[in-house]
């Protein structure tokens, strides 16, 4: 019993680290609390993807009396729920692979900056200039000027064995 009660808590954890992690690169004040129109992209980030629906009543759940914000302590346990509820589900990895591995024609196992701007601003939905800035900031390795894809599916995916 103590066994499963810590595998448990282990697992409640690295939700936790997830969630933190996700939520911070969108906390530009270092104060705990983000923009409500940066949550949808927090919980596509952790590799939810819930209906309008379910994003508007999750936002209604989570935000600060309608002050276009909120905190990460009303956040995480709502979040954590859904993780561990598997309430909005994923896409499998398998399936974010086979998409990244479509852009990347040369079988690199990366992308460049310029491409993933480029097929994240002119297909689909659109993502501005800005969105973009912030998605490259957090996820090009410096060093090398590459978003290493295999690396990234890694932290947006929660393991549903978890």
């Amino acid at each position: 019993m103590a066994e499963n009660k810590q595998t448990a808590e282990g697992k409640v954890s690295e939700v936790h680290k997830k969630i933190k992690a996700a939520f911070e690169a969108f906390d530009y004040e270092s104060n705990n609390t983000v923009d409500v129109r940066e949550i949808s992209t927090i919980i596509y980030s952790l590799g939810c993807f819930p209906t309008q629906k379910n994003l508007h009543d999750f936002i209604a759940e989570v935000e600060e009396d309608h002050t276009g914000y909120i905190h990460l302590d009303r956040f995480l346990p709502a979040m954590t729920k859904v993780l561990l509820e598997n309430k909005f589900p994923s896409i499998p990895e398998d399936l974010l692979l086979q998409a990244f591995e479509v852009l990347d024609k040369e079988k690199k196992g990366y992308l460049e900056p310029e491409e993933l701007t480029k097929y994240m601003t002119q297909e689909g939905e659109p993502f501005t200039q800005e969105e973009m800035d912030e998605m490259l900031t957090a996820l090009t390795d410096q060093e090398k000027n590459h978003i290493y894809y295999k690396d990234l599916i890694s932290q947006l995916t929660i393991d549903p064995d978890m």
